[in-house]
């Protein structure tokens, strides 16, 4: 790892898990499966715990349950993990508000998405990561997702970004690989591959690990595939990803990925109840089957 990496290693981690929010079926939070599932991933080989993003449906958690969940993943992992808290909105003050409230329930960082529905200049996406920078002194995880969010960060603009002493890494969810390279040598920004389907190249391409959604289901394959492109087996690498597709064909493109993720938990047994909050819908019979039958690279030896 290079000195850069060590350092991201060292505050978020580097197999991170952008954590579902387990509900019971009249759509509240569940405690005792939320317990469960932080045990599930850090006996998985997690070693960052993502904490209401949108993959823990982060549009429809109120303030209150955002910090509920901080206190009580932090409470559950007991300094096993990183726990990194979602702050993220189109609203600069809810993002510095619920900076400050994760800070105070225990998050050892934030991450960041670019604001979304709202479409600012690239001088608002600085402004408004700055204003959140600011509220703490947690270090902040930049997420670049121009899919969701309608705008991108642009390069010149993560360049600017990382000048500050808190913004120490990028969850990348662009796909744009030679952009990721260009930025990671031109500042100190540590970069996450937020794209299952592109971990092995990010990973070879310097990213110091990942956050991932199929991670919820199969962290320790992911903590193999990391371990083979460390050591340099590109060939390891390649295979434990290929024998992984299926799964994150199921995951991450069958349906949404809260949705199917939740499914997939609820198909190990891991929560009760693979519940979501509208707008979306759980998972219908056929996706489930689907999803069931790509599982099966589950039963085989880490």
């Amino acid at each position: 790892m290079t000195e850069t990496q060590h350092r991201a290693a060292d505050l978020f981690g580097t197999n991170l898990v952008a954590m579902v929010t387990p509900m019971r079926p009249d759509t509240t939070i569940s405690e005792p499966d939320l317990e469960n599932v932080v045990e599930h991933l850090l006996a998985t080989g997690c070693d960052g715990l993502v904490v209401a993003g949108t993959t823990g449906e982060s549009p429809t958690v109120s303030d209150a349950e955002a910090v509920g969940l901080v206190r009580s993943v932090v409470s559950a992992a007991a300094g096993r993990a990183k726990v990194i808290a979602g702050v993220g909105s189109y609203d600069t003050a809810a993002s510095v508000r619920r900076a400050r409230e994760a800070e105070a329930a225990g998050a050892d960082a934030l991450l960041v998405v670019c604001p979304y529905y709202s479409k600012p200049s690239q001088a608002g996406v600085v402004a408004h990561c700055l204003a959140v920078a600011d509220a703490t002194a947690l270090p902040v995880m930049l997420y670049d997702v121009p899919a969701r969010t309608g705008i991108a960060m642009q390069a010149a603009t993560l360049i600017e970004l990382a000048a500050h002493p808190r913004i120490r890494a990028v969850k990348d969810a662009k796909g744009d690989l030679f952009e990721a390279m260009s930025v990671m040598a031109r500042t100190s920004l540590a970069y996450y591959c937020g794209i299952d389907e592109l971990n092995p190249a990010y990973l070879a391409c310097g990213a110091t690990g990942v956050v991932s959604v199929v991670g919820n289901v199969a962290a320790d394959r992911i903590a193999q595939l990391q371990r083979a492109v460390g050591d340099g087996d590109l060939v390891a690498a390649r295979a434990i990803h290929t024998a992984l597709i299926p799964l994150i064909d199921a995951v991450m493109r069958t349906s949404q990925g809260a949705v199917m993720a939740k499914a997939a938990l609820a198909e190990l047994g891991v929560i009760e109840h693979a519940t979501v909050r509208l707008p979306l819908l759980e998972a219908a019979a056929p996706e489930r089957a689907r999803l069931r039958e790509a599982m099966t690279v589950l039963a085989a030896p880490v």
